[in-house]
Parts: structure tokens; C-alpha cells; sequence
């Protein structure tokens, strides 16, 4: 189950362009989110030499003007972590990936206030950008990274009498439902629209067949984690990046 998530999750949140060498997935998006700007060592690499490997990817991403990273899963070379500490690369932004097993029983949400969409919006990505402060470049690389999918999404707007206060991203696959990008306006956190915001991702999930649900948490970021518990989460997986200095 740990890798067919990790495989969903890189389609969920996919890149501009993916270079695959000798089983290891180099991605590029314009170095915007390390998901998307880093190697997936995901699958064994056959007979090769991993520090030849590391060589290659190295060349790439620094001829691309960007950090070398790599996503550091259960499923790569097992050596692999410890030869990168030995080249000086520092461990960021250690993760959990959570599972939710069932999700046919989840509550209703109380709150009316949402905003479906199940085509890409210019104003779903306003809000999302204005909660997490992007760029226009950022805004830009997401354009690109998520208008063309061909899997299903949905774009969730949590509304209050104010306007926008939270906003998330759904992806179905394989009967998984996917949460990407959930985020509550810095005003109104820890007042519940967080929690109502996700509910209302797992209905509209389980309306349109999803069974199960995934989501890809900073294992620092308490408050989310406290949220995900308390809807039934539980973990699966632990990865972190390696990134060269």
C-alpha cells in the first residue's frame, strides 16, 4: 500500500518535466516545492552505482540552475541516505504521509459556505495564493502543474460571511481521494473551518467513489496534525529531503 500511495501522490502533485535514469525519477517544475524539484529514488536503479547516480543528478539539477534534492522514501537503496550525510547533504522538512481507511462513515459538515469546483479557476488560485502568500511566479508554476491533469480534482472554497477563509485541493485515483494545499487564512485559524473544510473534501470524495483518503503532512506543523488526528488519520509512512548545501 506505502508505494502505490507514494505513485499516487506523484501523480496527484505532478512537475513540468521528469527524467527518468536508471529507475530514479528526476523532476523539475522551475524549482517551486521540493514534491515537485527533486529525485524519487523510488525504485531500485538495477545493478547501477549509486554514487555514479548521485554524480548524474547532481550534473542535471545544477545544469538546471537548481538545488539538488532528494525525496527520501521506505523504498530507495537503502545506503542511499547515509552517502548523501556523507556529501555534506542536510536533512528539510521531515514529513508523515496519512491514511485515512474509510472514509463512507465520515461526518457531515456543518458549514454551507463551500465552493465546489471540478475545473481549474483563476479564482481558486487567488485565494490559495493570497493564504499562502505566492508569488506571481509561484502562481504561475501552479497554473501549469495543475490545469492539465487528466486525473480527477476538485477545488474547494470555504466561505463565511467574509468571503474566503479556507481552500483546499482534492485529487481521485484508484479510489483514493488525495488532500493537497489545504490552507485557513492566518485571521481565522483555530476556529474550526480547517475541520469543516476537510469535511466537506470527504463528502464530495465519497459521493464521486473515493473509499480511502491520503494526505502528505510536516510532521512540525502541530496544529494540521492535531487536525488529521482527530478526523481519523492515521500514519503510514515517514520521508524527508535531502538537500545538497
Amino acid at each position: 500500500m506505502s508505494l502505490q500511495i507514494e505513485e499516487l501522490a506523484l501523480n496527484a502533485w505532478p512537475s513540468l518535466q521528469t527524467i527518468v535514469h536508471h529507475g530514479w525519477l528526476l523532476r523539475f517544475a522551475e524549482g517551486y516545492t521540493k514534491r515537485s524539484n527533486s529525485v524519487q529514488a523510488i525504485y531500485s536503479g538495477g545493478n547501477s552505482n549509486i554514487e555514479q547516480q548521485i554524480d548524474y543528478c547532481e550534473k542535471i539539477y545544477e545544469s538546471a540552475g537548481l538545488t539538488t534534492i532528494f525525496k527520501m522514501t521506505p523504498f530507495g537503496p537503502d545506503s542511499l541516505d547515509q552517502r548523501l550525510e556523507q556529501r555534506g547533504y542536510t536533512i528539510a522538512e521531515p514529513s508523515t504521509v496519512k491514511i485515512l481507511d474509510d472514509i463512507s462513515s465520515i461526518r457531515e459538515p456543518q458549514m454551507k459556505g463551500i465552493l465546489i469546483e471540478e475545473e481549474w479557476s483563476e479564482n481558486w488560485l487567488a485565494t490559495l495564493s493570497t493564504m499562502n502568500q505566492l508569488s506571481q511566479k509561484k502562481q504561475e508554476i501552479t497554473r501549469m502543474l495543475l490545469r492539465n491533469s487528466r486525473l480527477k480534482q476538485g477545488f474547494f472554497t470555504l466561505m463565511n460571511g467574509s468571503g474566503p477563509v479556507a481552500c483546499g485541493l482534492a485529487v481521485m485515483e484508484q479510489g483514493y481521494v488525495g488532500l493537497y494545499d489545504i490552507v485557513t487564512d492566518q485571521a481565522y485559524r483555530n476556529m474550526g473551518y480547517g475541520e469543516q473544510l476537510l469535511l466537506h473534501i470527504l463528502k464530495w470524495a465519497r459521493e464521486a467513489g473515493a473509499e480511502k483518503s491520503y494526505l502528505l503532512v510536516v510532521q512540525s506543523n502541530a496544529s494540521a496534525n492535531r487536525l488529521y488526528d482527530k478526523l481519523n488519520y492515521r500514519h503510514l509512512y515517514t520521508y524527508w529531503y535531502r538537500c545538497k548545501p
